[in-house]
């Protein structure tokens, strides 16, 4: 199969799912590979992953405090394309997408596990759960500070991160202008959790989950919490679960209740759309 592979029966399928009257709330979570077309590196399921062996000791609170210096070169090396990065034709279409679903009077909820920004530089309304990789805040867990969780964030572009990329001595290390700990970025590590900050917004993305009559994935290695909660939500009400990922999902037990319509996202999302327009 090449990276244009669409299966016409599952896009026929989910085309008539989308139509259907009782199809009020679409739930789409995408994770890594929707960004792949668009230079970002995928996280998981790819030779140059960038998660698949440092992720589960270094992307942790426990492992910025003990090593700051280290943690953040870490991150801006891996994370650096997300500034230049521009959305694709996958991005845009799930644009369209959410449009057309207002305009059948209905509601499309779009959570993304992306911290690259591209589906709100695109035009979208989304739930980023994961952060953003242009914010940052303070480390402290004192919930003193206001630039700290559960509320506060500072933009990235506040901060001049060339000195510490550069000489890697903790004297450059960015530090929170109120309190003065150390700012850290904006992400969701492993060792936290979704009620850590405000901004991730879970809440709301399980109340949608909740009311989800058709969910959607695109690009995720269904490896992390929101995904979890959402196949659960899925199955609790009875609701049909698609996805469009590099490789169909009949060779994973645990996803055998998933449908598959095409690999690419940056060409299955925009041909979905195409079709249900016309």
């Amino acid at each position: 199969m090449d990276s244009t592979t669409i299966d016409q029966p599952g896009r026929d399928a989910l085309l008539k799912l989308l139509r259907a009257p009782h199809t009020q709330n679409i739930i789409v979570i995408t994770g890594a590979g929707i960004s792949v077309a668009s230079g970002i590196t995928p996280f998981r399921r790819a030779a140059n992953a960038i998660w698949e062996t440092s992720i589960t000791e270094m992307g942790t609170y426990s492992y910025f405090r003990a090593h700051p210096v280290e943690s953040w070169r870490w991150y801006l090396d891996r994370f650096a394309k997300t500034t230049s990065a521009a959305p694709n034709a996958g991005h845009r279409a799930l644009v369209d997408l959410a449009a057309w679903a207002e305009g059948e009077g209905r509601t499309l909820t779009l959570i993304t596990q992306n911290v690259d920004g591209l589906h709100i530089a695109a035009g979208s309304k989304t739930i980023e759960v994961h952060g953003s990789a242009q914010l940052v805040r303070c480390a402290s867990r004192a919930r003193t500070c206001p630039n700290a969780e559960p509320g506060g964030t500072l933009p990235l572009s506040d901060f001049d991160l060339a000195p510490l990329m550069a000489s890697g001595d903790a004297q450059d290390l960015p530090r929170c202008p109120v309190c003065g700990d150390l700012i850290r970025p904006h992400v969701l590590w492993f060792d936290e959790s979704y009620s850590q900050h405000q901004s991730y917004r879970y809440d709301e993305a399980e109340a949608a989950q909740k009311r989800g009559d058709l969910f959607l994935f695109v690009g995720t290695s269904f490896a992390v919490g929101i995904t979890a909660s959402a196949l659960y939500h899925a199955e609790e009400r009875g609701a049909p679960v698609w996805a469009i990922d590099p490789s169909p999902m009949d060779d994973d037990e645990d996803l055998k209740e998933v449908s598959w319509v095409g690999e690419a996202s940056e060409v299955a999302l925009p041909a979905l759309v195409s079709a249900l327009r016309g």
